[in-house]
């Protein structure tokens, strides 16, 4: 049964962080900390990142926050920002919000019970029995797992509207005590921000093309926990990311990749496009490596880290929204890969 993608938005907080600010910033608070911040300095530059959107301003990184701190933060931007997104993707969609049926809301960088959906409820306008469905722990796959999980859920019930929201405030997760590695490269790379999108079997008269979604594919690989995911303690969520991951990428996903084909239906060899989670310029660079891509290939995903830097979950989300923009159209399918460790593909049509 045909699934389409019926409205589409995205959202950012209000402050704007500049990557060289960024960079001035750190220098100052974790440079007298960490004795090898000045090495890894250098990977600002590198990165890809030229800015990106933060719940928070600049002065509130400025001392170390408690767990509870940066969770209540979380609820106030996250509240907010769902109901940015949402408001955007019902416009783009030509749905009212008491049209939708299921809501399916995908974040990993807080704690809401109750959940964003229902904190934005009331403002929003849902119905009173609305379906809710939060999922916690997909990190950087949580766009595209997300995005498959709605398509599940439109196939299981034909006719209904399925919202599906995927929102991230990585930059709460700032660490100046732990001193990691990882901790550097997420101050680097993370941003904050939300996607969300309309799936139905109905086609709709809304702003988009038409655009077909089928069923998505999930691969997971054995004994590689210890990839990507969280530390958590007393102070908030520690971030992991093994230096593995590029080198992973590069030697694993093109398998991962077929077996998601086969299992969909899809010849690679006949798809336009990839529409991947930019997790970074390296793993971009896995990508294009792995997928025997022209350098450049994935030009938008670039693109798109530059502007926002890597928002986890919505990530994948702002680019096929660019593409649409660019009104890009053909064979395509959404790729990323997350905590698990996980790899998780989703094929589509835009007309």
């Amino acid at each position: 049964m045909d699934v389409y993608l019926n409205g589409l938005a995205t959202a950012v907080p209000p402050h704007v962080l500049p990557q060289d600010l960024v960079l001035k910033n750190a220098r100052r608070i974790l440079g007298p900390r960490y004795s090898q911040y000045e090495r890894m300095s250098k990977t600002f530059e590198t990165s890809g990142v030229e800015k990106r959107y933060s719940m928070a301003p600049f002065e509130w990184f400025d001392e170390p926050k408690s767990w509870p701190e940066r969770n209540s933060l979380y609820l106030e931007g996250g509240t907010a920002l769902f109901v940015d997104a949402t408001t955007a993707a019902l416009k783009s969609a030509k749905l009212n919000a008491d049209d939708i049926d299921t809501v399916i809301t995908v974040s990993s960088t807080g704690v809401a019970t109750p959940t964003l959906e229902a904190r934005a409820w009331k403002e929003l306008g849902f119905r009173t029995n609305v379906r809710r469905i939060p999922v916690f722990g997909l990190g950087c796959a949580g766009g595209v797992s997300g995005m498959s999980i709605a398509q599940a859920h439109a196939v299981a019930q034909p006719g209904t509207n399925v919202l599906i929201v995927a929102l991230e405030a990585c930059t709460l997760s700032f660490r100046s005590d732990r001193l990691q590695k990882a901790d550097i490269i997420a101050t680097v790379l993370f941003g904050d921000g939300a996607a969300a999108a309309c799936l139905s079997t109905n086609p709709s008269n809304g702003e988009l093309p038409e655009i077909r979604m089928q069923d998505g594919h999930e691969e997971m690989w054995p004994d590689t926990l210890s990839i990507m995911g969280w530390d958590v303690d007393e102070s908030g969520l520690g971030v992991i990311f093994d230096r593995s991951i590029p080198a992973f990428a590069e030697e694993y996903f093109t398998g991962a990749a077929e077996k998601a084909a086969e299992k969909c239906g899809v010849d690679l060899k006949k798809l336009d496009r990839l529409v991947s989670h930019p997790g970074g310029t390296k793993v971009v660079e896995a990508l294009e490596t792995a997928m025997k891509l022209d350098e450049g290939s994935l030009d938008v995903e670039r693109t798109i880290l530059r502007d926002y830097g890597n928002m986890s979950a919505p990530t994948v989300m702002f680019v096929l929204d660019r593409l649409i923009e660019q009104k890009a159209s053909g064979s395509m399918m959404m790729c990323a890969l997350g905590p698990g460790f996980t790899a998780s593909f989703l094929p589509l049509t835009i007309a």
